[in-house]
């Protein structure tokens, strides 16, 4: 951790240098030093915004859960976007909320940005609304990022660092986390835009069957006929086997320990390995010497209150797609029927 007064890992401007070295394959011992700090760091954040979630979401249905962003996806983001400073970075820590309900979703976020505090929230209410303004992979969900600000001897050395909360549904969590097993158990990262564009295709299109059958709304292809959606799906799904290859998938049994701090790695066969930890900064430590000792490896600490919520949280780890199948199949089913009876209407 940080010494008293001073910025984690040194400065934003050290830190930056060290990401800029990683974008190069130039980082040396003292930048990795440098960038684990600044990242066990967020931890600060997150506890302060996980426990105001959950205070403000005690009581309902609402699922809170929070992670440090993978070491490899930090990476991965640098090498991606080049003008990208690690410092500014804003979703190294990261609050999930997960609600039964757009309305639901949109009333809470409506009241949270009137919370009396002095974090500051960084981005206009409309920035990142993917659910107004779907993105064209089919995403669909809410960010918002706030600036950690605290007065308190304890967490000013904090002050500047950000945390970005996502506000999705059920049902749009279910597709972003079958996203993400897609670009497991495939040579494809239909998320980031990369490999066989057909599991991008296909996955925006179910974004759009989901939208129209569960939440009567449009995903990223407002202008098209439920039936040619429906259509663009199946085709799609027809020649990728995509539907079949994630029924057949095995839902990782995991030992997931309620209110711990949980490690979760993901081997490239698909194994699942889960470690739980009561203290969470030998969770961070345990985290970094895995990170190292693994490089291969999807490695992610995450933290909620119940085995349950870190399960729906983090679908995509246990490999679980059940529920996006079952929505998908329900929607296929819905959606076919309606342009089953426009069609005898038009005749």
């Amino acid at each position: 951790m940080s010494e008293a007064g001073r910025y984690p890992g040194g400065s934003k401007s050290r830190v930056t240098k060290a990401g800029e070295r990683v974008r190069e394959s130039v980082a040396t011992g003292d930048d990795f030093l440098v960038i684990e700090e600044w990242r066990a760091a967020h931890r600060g954040v997150l506890n302060t915004f996980q426990a105001i979630l959950r205070n403000r979401t005690r009581g309902t249905k609402v699922s809170v859960a929070q992670r440090h962003k993978r070491r490899l996806t930090i990476f991965g983001k640098l090498e991606r976007l080049p003008k990208m400073q690690l410092a500014r970075m804003d979703d190294v820590a990261g609050c999930r909320l997960i609600f039964r309900s757009v309305r639901s979703l949109r009333a809470f976020r409506r009241q949270f940005h009137k919370a009396r505090f002095n974090h500051r929230l960084r981005n206009e209410p409309s920035k990142y609304d993917y659910i107004a303004h779907p993105k064209s992979t089919g995403y669909r969900g809410i960010h918002d990022v706030y600036e950690y600000d605290v007065n308190s001897e304890a967490g000013k050395d904090l002050a500047g660092l950000y945390i970005e909360i996502q506000y999705r549904t059920l049902v749009q969590h279910a597709w972003a986390t079958t996203v993400e097993v897609i670009g497991f158990i495939t040579e494809s990262q239909p998320k980031f835009q990369q490999g066989d564009k057909r599991y991008e295709q296909g996955m925006a299109y179910a974004s759009e069957l989901l939208a129209r059958a569960h939440e009567g709304m449009t995903g990223p292809f407002p202008d098209l006929s439920d039936r040619t959606v429906l259509e663009e799906f199946l085709k799609l799904d027809k020649e990728l086997r995509l539907i079949q290859t994630l029924r057949g998938l095995n839902s990782a049994k995991g030992g997931v320990t309620d209110k711990r701090n949980t490690i979760l790695i993901f081997s490239k066969a698909g194994d699942l390995e889960v470690r739980n930890f009561r203290d969470a900064t030998d969770a961070i430590r345990t985290l970094f010497e895995l990170e190292k000792a693994m490089p291969d490896r999807d490695i992610v600490l995450v933290r909620a209150d119940t085995s349950e919520e870190v399960r729906l949280a983090f679908r995509n780890y246990f490999t679980d797609a059940r529920e996006f199948i079952k929505l998908i199949e329900s929607a296929c089913a819905k959606l076919s029927g309606k342009a089953g009876r426009r069609a005898l209407l038009a005749r």
